[in-house]
């Protein structure tokens, strides 16, 4: 075993890492998304994607882009969050806090989410009184179901409500209007304009990865293919296949590709990537931020449909 290609879940990361680290091998992976594995020391561990912490945080600062531009100081920004008690959400509420701390906003509600996750009602009910200016969740495919439906059901306006995980929970698709102008966060958009010397654009990729496959290119696919392209330029510039050589060349990437900026920091960590806000508009979900690489503007504040 001289090289890992990993296109795998953050748990099976975490259980190859160790054994990669050991024997020295370079390992890239795709899928694994989880904080703590760039917290390790590992030296041969390295990740395209963005870690778990980066999901929301694009929201907070999204938030802080729009106060400029109408002439608020976004100090006076209030948060309301709510999260499952899990390891993937709860990195998430660090990413949230860490950027809300820096732009010095409030965080006014700060609620874990029940196991089962099936109302919302309690944490709603606090941000109703306190009418914050962002309402952040992270509670997988229920978690964005409910968030979407049970503001609507309880008429509850946030001029930016955000979420993980409702691209794969289908909110545009299965809750129509209650879901539009939510925000939604994404590793990857075939609309973005990123380009690369191996397959063009993101949407030239996407246009190959369907017609090869007769399905929609998702983003594990592209940050798995982006894999890929990490080591074949470390080859390149590495000049051999020698274990060594190879992860000093990974360490040094400075690649962009049809899946974005590759730039790890001294942990593995991709640096350069961006999350992607997406805003469901007119049943889709469009593109509004990181705003350079925008597809659309974003819609605030958000207005609950009649």
């Amino acid at each position: 075993m001289q090289f890992v290609l990993g296109a795998y879940s953050s748990g099976l990361t975490k259980a190859i890492a160790p054994v990669t680290e050991k024997y020295k091998v370079p390992h890239v992976e795709g899928n694994g998304a989880a904080r703590e594995l760039f917290t390790q020391g590992y030296r041969y561990l390295f990740a395209v994607l963005s870690t778990s912490d980066y999901y929301l945080r694009d929201a907070v600062n999204l938030a802080a882009e729009v106060a400029k531009k109408n002439g608020r100081d976004p100090k006076s920004l209030k948060i309301a969050m709510a999260f499952e008690n899990d390891p993937f959400s709860l990195d998430v509420r660090e990413g949230i806090v860490e950027d809300a701390k820096r732009h010095g906003m409030q965080i006014v509600v700060d609620d874990k989410l029940p196991p089962e996750i099936n109302d919302m009602a309690a944490t709603l009910t606090k941000v109703r009184a306190i009418k914050p200016d962002l309402l952040l969740v992270s509670g997988h495919e229920k978690g964005a179901t409910l968030v979407v439906r049970q503001t609507a059901e309880m008429k509850i306006e946030v001029p930016i409500v955000a979420t993980t995980h409702c691209d794969s929970a289908k909110i545009a698709e299965s809750l129509g209007k209650m879901a539009e102008q939510v925000l939604c966060a994404s590793q990857w958009d075939r609309k973005l304009s990123y380009k690369d010397k191996w397959f063009g654009s993101a949407d030239d990729y996407a246009k190959l990865f369907e017609k090869e496959f007769k399905y929609p290119a998702p983003y594990q696919a592209a940050e798995s293919t982006a894999s890929v392209l990490v080591f074949a330029d470390a080859f390149e510039r590495a000049k051999s296949f020698d274990p060594g050589k190879v992860r000093d060349a990974i360490a040094a990437t400075d690649l962009m590709t049809f899946y974005g900026p590759i730039k790890f920091d001294p942990t593995g960590k991709n640096v350069a990537k961006p999350m992607v806000l997406y805003q469901v508009q007119g049943g889709d979900y469009k593109v509004v931020a990181p705003t350079r690489w925008s597809e659309v503007s974003l819609i605030w504040p958000r207005k609950m449909p009649q």
